[in-house]
């Protein structure tokens, strides 16, 4: 039983015993009866998943189609960034993690002590875009000069043939995957300007840049709209052409992680992620199909 019903059901007697008149009392027993009912009666098995708020698109869509197919099954999903999703289905607190990056050493580590593997799904391909405000006239930087904007080099475009605006910097948060392989990529380890902007979430990067003229940021190639403008990177512009030849340089896997002890319903529902229709899914949403 909910330790909730139960720390109700432990109150019960009191309520009684402070002289409650019978109508009241049957007005309570029917009201808790419904509560039970409620309670006891949804009986749907779930599945609990969170982590990259890019992997995240893929998911609440593919759940939302598995769920009318499946009325049996209550999917939820969170944010939360890559590192929340991969800790929290190490420590059970989900069944399965999404991730823009692969598992870390550190990672590896704690699931080791933790006695369990951790089992690793690729499910799409992305191309992390680097985006600019529309009306931004610079349609192409190669990678040394977006390392010299994130790491504070760089701080006007007129330095690099554009208009004579300040370079507003936007970056993902460090649990963000987007944000270690834009550092491993880009940046080459180097450290970010301390003027950058660190948001939590791709939705958030291209919000902001959508309303800053100045601003540049770089979100999963599914959060590409008519309000930000994806720029070519050494000439190349992302793609679901450019990120499965890998001629784009920030093409990148996207994954789910369980362990070997999660539900045999959270593989299930990884395996039509994985299903034709999952993978059309993918498309839908703007990422390229791993098969």
């Amino acid at each position: 039983m909910d330790r909730r019903i139960g720390n109700f059901l432990d109150k019960v007697p009191n309520v009684f015993s402070q002289g409650a008149n019978m109508k009241f009392s049957k007005c309570f027993l029917i009201i808790f009866s419904l509560i039970l009912l409620v309670c006891c009666s949804t009986g749907k098995e779930k599945i609990k998943i969170a982590g990259s708020t890019t992997v995240l698109p893929i998911v609440q869509a593919a759940a939302e189609e598995y769920m009318n197919t499946h009325p049996e099954i209550d999917i939820s999903v969170r944010g939360g960034g890559s590192s929340i999703g991969i800790l929290s289905a190490i420590n059970k607190i989900i069944d399965i993690g999404n991730a823009s990056r692969k598992v870390s050493k550190t990672e590896l580590e704690i699931i080791r002590e933790k006695a369990h593997d951790l089992i690793e799904s690729e499910i799409a391909l992305d191309a992390i875009s680097i985006v600019v405000h529309p009306e931004n006239p610079i349609t192409e930087l190669s990678q040394q000069q977006i390392r010299d904007i994130y790491s504070g080099r760089t701080n006007n475009w007129r330095d690099l043939g554009g208009s004579d605006l300040e370079i507003v910097v936007i970056s993902r948060d460090t649990p963000s995957g987007s944000f270690v392989v834009f550092n491993e990529t880009v940046l080459d380890e180097k450290k970010v300007t301390s003027k950058a902007l660190m948001l939590a979430s791709n939705n958030a990067v291209a919000t902001n840049i959508s309303f800053t003229p100045g601003a540049i940021g770089y979100v999963g190639i599914g959060y590409v709209n008519d309000y930000i403008k994806p720029l070519r990177v050494n000439g190349v512009i992302p793609s679901s052409e450019s990120a499965k030849n890998r001629e784009y340089i920030l093409t990148r896997k996207l994954y789910m992680y369980t362990t070997d002890t999660s539900k045999e319903l959270a593989q299930e529902f990884i395996d039509f992620i994985l299903s034709e229709r999952g993978q059309q899914i993918v498309e839908e949403q703007g990422y390229i199909r791993i098969n």
